[in-house]
């Protein structure tokens, strides 16, 4: 048997968890396990390398991915090119991790393909799973630095506004700005009032607060106003590339609330940081799962989890609209409860 593993799209701490888990289960009972270079373009342009146990031994600690990854090859228009590059790698079948965009990507041809899929995403947006490997980690990484940025700001007496990622789904920032019980969450989901805030934020610096705590989602935006775009890359499957609100804010803040303010984008930090232990218990067991899948041959799908367990689900799943913070959500009325704007 031979068996395929690509990772796609943007990387997510716990990709190495997977591969490893996966290539230890597959290679224990004699299966050539091929690595697939940096997403769709090792399919297309022929980029592999063959997973050996050495290789992928202690993989899980390290975030990135050892294939590499990619978020500018789509398969639009593609799709019978795709098929045609796969079947010359002579693969019995396809553990592919990846978001929205690979599996976007992998819609149309999924019936030509024996797949085996793994969600994967720091924005913890993808439909038919529970949660997603990654989130957690970048969770912590924005928990750990609005903590750490809380004592530089009571020491100025500053506002610090923390931009975290997050296009159209807010819970990086939810998650990571409740965790850290920041002063306000702004999220996608639900446009602030610029009217609102302003109170909130006044009231603070009137009751002697020396130090205001805000995260932000890259795709937040006030009520009737766009995201912020910071620039475009040619041939991606989603070309805009959010950013900037976190300076906007800042500066706005200070100038109607004559309160000093900076701003922090934490950017990729929240792919960088090593992986948690709470996913690299997802990983391990769903890296396991898509092996005995693989094995099985139950193609078409999904390793997700649900109900608290790692369980099976059809691939197509995993192919619906990306999965937002509801406005009734528990963590946000746990925000409000807590007293936190959002």
């Amino acid at each position: 048997m031979r068996i395929g593993i690509l990772t796609g799209g943007g990387d997510a701490p716990g990709l190495n968890g997977i591969i490893e888990s996966a290539s230890r289960v597959l290679l224990q009972k004699g299966v050539e396990v091929v690595g697939i270079r940096d997403g769709f373009e090792g399919i297309f342009e022929n980029k592999t390398i063959p997973l050996t146990l050495e290789l992928v031994q202690n993989a899980h600690a390290e975030s990135g991915t050892l294939l590499g990854s990619s978020n500018r090859c789509g398969t639009a228009g593609r799709e019978k090119e795709f098929a045609e590059k796969f079947r010359a790698l002579k693969l019995d079948g396809l553990i592919a991790c990846g978001g929205d965009g690979t599996f976007a990507g992998l819609a149309k041809i999924v019936e030509g393909i024996n797949l085996i899929g793994v969600p994967k995403t720091i924005d913890n947006d993808l439909a038919g799973t529970e949660a997603t490997f990654g989130f957690d980690t970048a969770c912590a990484c924005v928990a750990e630095n609005v903590d750490a940025l809380r004592f530089t700001a009571a020491a100025h007496s500053r506002i610090m506004v923390v931009e975290t990622m997050g296009r159209t789904a807010g819970w990086i920032a939810l998650g990571g700005g409740l965790a850290s019980y920041a002063d306000v969450i702004l999220i996608p989901e639900r446009p602030f009032s610029r009217a609102k805030l302003l109170e909130f934020v006044r009231r603070k610096k009137t009751s002697g607060q020396r130090e205001l705590m805000i995260v932000v989602s890259e795709g937040a935006t006030a009520e009737g106003e766009d995201p912020k775009v910071m620039f475009e890359v040619a041939g991606s499957p989603q070309k805009e590339r959010y950013g900037g609100v976190a300076m906007a804010v800042s500066r706005w803040l200070e100038k109607e609330c004559d309160w000093e303010s900076r701003h922090v984008v934490l950017g990729h930090l929240q792919r960088a940081r090593q992986p948690t232990t709470t996913d690299r218990f997802l990983t391990s067991f769903m890296g396991v799962q898509a092996a005995e899948a693989a094995l099985e041959k139950a193609w078409g799908q999904a390793i997700v989890y649900r109900e608290g367990r790692i369980t099976r689900a059809p691939i197509t799943d995993l192919m619906q609209p990306a999965r937002l913070v509801a406005p009734d959500h528990r963590w946000v009325k746990q925000a409000q409860t807590l007293g936190l704007f959002i």
